[in-house]
Parts: C-alpha cells; structure tokens; sequence
C-alpha cells in the first residue's frame, strides 16, 4: 500500500526546513501557493483584511500566523486556533566560533534546547540559518537584509572516542568541551602566509566588534557566504545551527514509518498549515461566522519567552486586531470595547505538539493502560497538575471533529512517578484565558537528531485540522461550559 501523498510532502516539507526560518519560508510558499496575502505586522490592517479573505504574517522570520476570516464574521466572534512550534534542539555555532585542537579546525557550539546530544556525535552534520548581510540600495546608501542559508553538504562531524579508549558502559558527553565538532585539519589555515589578508576584513573605520575572520574560520566564512550568493565583506552576522545532511525518509517494511529530524515539530507545524489551507478548500468561508487561523511559534523547546515565542505578545497582540475587524453584517448592538474578551471567551485553542509513543523496549516506562502507537492518530494529552491544558469539555469537542472527520483518536498520561514535559497549550490557556486542548501526533526518540513517526498519522493529523478549523464556528455553542 503506497504512502499517503501528504506524508511524502512533509518529507519534502521538513528536508527544506533545518531551521525556524526555513520552516517559515517552506510555510510561507505553500501559503502564498493556497491564495493567502501576506501583510505584516507593522502596517494598519484596517484596509487590507476583510471578511472572506485570507492572510499570514511573520515575526522575526521563525514564527507564522496565518487566518482565513469567515464571510459571516463579526466583531467577538469567535476564533478556532491550532498552535504548534517551528524549532527543535540543535546545536547553534557561537559568536566567536574558532577553535584548532592537536592539528584539527573545530567550531565552537551551544546547546539549544534539550537534546539527546549522544545522538549527534558520528553523524555528517551542515550548517543552515540566516545571515544578515550590507546590500546596496543602488542610492548609494547601504540596507541590510536577511539571506537563508543551507549548506548542503556534511562538513562537520562530532567522533565518538573509541571503545578501546572509553570502557565505561555510559556515554554521557560534557557538553562544552567534547561535544565540538571538527571542521577539518588545521594544516591549511597553518600555512598560510602571514601577509595574505584575510577575506572580509574591514576596510578602515571603527569596528565595535572584533571582525568576522578573526572570530570565525575564514574557510568556514567562505562557505557561508559562497551559499548566500553573497561576498565575505558583506557579512555582518548570523545566526546558524548544525543539522544532520541525512535526509528525511520513508522506512519500515512497508514504508509505514518516517525517519527523520525534526518531527518534534515540524511534523505539527506542516499539518496545521496544511489543515487551514484545506479546510478552505473543503468549507468555504462564505458561510462562516468565525477566523481560522494556526500560529507557529519559535523558542518553544527553551520556554517560549521570547518577543517571537508563545510567551510573547504575538498571539493576544493579533487576537486583538482581528476581534474588531468589522463584519460584513451590521454590528452596532456590540460595544467594540468589548469584542475582544467576547472573542477570548468563545475560541478554543488545539496546541499541537508531538507526543511519545509507546517504546516496545521500554514498555515499563508508559502507564500501562495510555500507551499511544504510531499510525493510530493524534494523542489526547493529559496531566491532572495542568502541564497540558486538556479537559472533559475540550476532549467532548475535539472527539466531535474527529468523528466527522473519521480520524482516530489516542489518549495519553504519564505515570505518576514519571516527570511530564509541558508545551504551549497552558501558558496560552492561562495568558488568553480560551479554552485549550493538548494534543500531537506518537513518535519514538523525541530529541534525538533522528526521530520516528508514522506514515499515516501525517494524514491523520490533517484532517483533523482541517476538520477542527471549518468546523468550530458550527460546533463552538454547542459546546460551551462557563
């Protein structure tokens, strides 16, 4: 049996997407393929977002959010919400990179987020992210503008020290200083002649900072700049992080399974951007009385508070603007004051975010009768403590759409003398104070640099979206406890 199609896009989806940025611009193309404007934040939407059309904007090129405005809106209407997250632990080059060591080139890393770090070491690693660069204006002033940058091709490495060196059962590396890939061997670099001047050097002037080459590989600056089509000189800083060449496919004997980094969560992040742009496409907006929209932040595996985060202003600053657009209907019985608490208090928020299948070799680590299996649909996510936001009410909706949608449902608890990982959903419950559910597709080896999923759960995932979000205006009074 062939692989659904939508599973075979996420593999594309997710091998063009190594960072936050990436992931933006992959979602950004399929919006702007579906019909969906762009507008930013910073301009006045008064004029430009109307009823019956459909919009994203970006922050800081790692988060996305993007809404459809139902035909039927009015001002405290409500808003159906997917929330998912476009980063994952990864290693980041640091501000002053250069490093040699006995013979060798190596570049200096932080650690981002909470990785299973053991699982980068002997794997054939590239660097992705952006890079600002000086670019003229052709009026002789000069602007600076962002350039993606993914070098394709495996040109670090992080070795593991031989067995014959290293008896010991553990493998539990020091994160500073042995978790340092090398680059290449310093020969090179060594024997250059001391009056060739390094590429990018500044040209007179005062630098605040040190320059590039000397807190860089020039090498490695060669490269950078070679893939953003740009000169060295025109570097004035980046923001990259490694990522394994290796690309995501499909695996398992009938290609039932996804290898792949990232799942945690580009894997949400693609089925709720695909979940609005086909529930478009299967309930027309002429009809509907509320938004739709999916917001895809950054920085959630390290807290979320950022200016670009879940804990930021991002959502409620957005939520706001829409909750007064005015509708196509007269609204003159609604105090505008007010639209906005109206909306809050009638939208519901799924926050999506993978969720841990059971490990068939660690089955004693699941409580025994929550054991989530890859291919059996999205996980139901439950903490009695509130380290996900899910509830009866939540759970009677959410089955409701599911049912319509003929996606099936799993449900998840850990066991009580087990730490539970958290996500968006609570902070956004408590900061919006809207109703919210946790949920996510299974998957094995969440935080590793290769993860697994399901083939079939990719379609699973976006039906339900896609059911959630052209349904809730219908569904939403119906089920609704104050």
């Amino acid at each position: 049996m062939a692989p659904p199609k939508s599973a075979l896009e996420f593999l594309d989806f997710v091998n063009a997407s190594p960072t936050p940025y990436h992931a933006v611009a992959s979602s950004a193309a399929l919006l702007d393929a579906a019909g969906f404007t762009k507008i930013q934040e910073r301009d006045n939407w008064a004029s430009t977002v109307k009823p019956g059309g459909k919009y994203y904007t970006t922050r800081n090129g790692s988060s996305v959010v993007a809404f459809a405005v139902g035909a039927q809106w009015k001002p405290g209407n409500p808003i159906g919400m997917v929330g998912a997250h476009t980063d994952s632990p990864c290693l980041r080059v640091k501000p002053v990179s250069k490093r040699t060591a006995n013979g060798y080139l190596q570049v200096g890393v932080e650690t981002y987020g909470g990785g299973i770090w053991h699982s980068w070491f002997d794997r054939d690693l590239s660097v992705a992210g952006r890079v600002l660069v000086r670019q003229s204006n052709g009026e002789g002033e000069e602007n600076f503008v962002q350039k993606l940058v993914k070098v394709d091709k495996p040109i670090l490495r992080i070795p593991t020290l031989a067995i014959h060196l290293h008896r010991q059962s553990n493998f539990d590396p020091n994160k500073e200083d042995e978790l340092l890939p090398i680059a290449g061997l310093a020969e090179a670099e060594l024997n250059k002649s001391a009056a060739e001047p390094e590429p990018g050097a500044a040209e007179g002037g005062f630098q605040p900072l040190k320059a590039l080459p000397e807190r860089h590989h020039p090498a490695f600056l060669s490269l950078v700049a070679q893939h953003a089509g740009v000169d060295v000189s025109q570097i004035v800083d980046f923001e990259l992080v490694l990522y394994d060449t290796q690309k995501s496919c499909l695996g398992g004997l009938n290609d039932e399974l996804i290898f792949s980094p990232r799942l945690d969560n580009l894997n949400m992040t693609f089925c709720s951007i695909k979940g609005i742009i086909s529930s478009v496409e299967s309930a027309p907006l002429d009809k509907d009385t509320s938004i739709r929209l999916v917001a895809c932040f950054d920085h959630e595996e390290i807290g979320s508070l950022s200016a670009h985060g879940a804990d930021s202003n991002l959502l409620p600053a957005i939520l706001r603007r829409l909750s007064v657009l005015p509708g196509n209907t007269s609204s003159s019985d609604l105090a505008a004051s007010t639209a906005f608490e109206q909306t809050l208090a009638t939208s519901f928020l799924l926050s999506a975010d993978m969720a841990h299948a059971v490990h068939p070799n660690y089955a004693a680590k699941y409580e025994r009768n929550h054991v989530p299996a890859l291919n059996a649909g999205p996980v139901i996510k439950i903490n009695a403590n509130q380290r996900y936001a899910t509830n009866s009410p939540g759970i009677v909706l959410v089955q409701e759409v599911a049912r319509r949608s003929h996606v099936p449902l799993q449900l998840f608890v850990v066991k009580n003398d087990s730490p539970c990982g958290s996500t968006i959903g609570p902070m956004l419950s408590a900061k919006l104070g809207v109703r919210t559910l946790d949920l996510g597709n299974p998957q094995l080896s969440m935080h590793s640099i290769r993860e697994t999923g399901g083939t079939a759960d990719v379609e699973s995932a976006t039906r339900l979206f896609e059911g959630f979000l052209g349904r809730f205006g219908e569904l939403e009074s119906k089920i609704l406890v104050d």
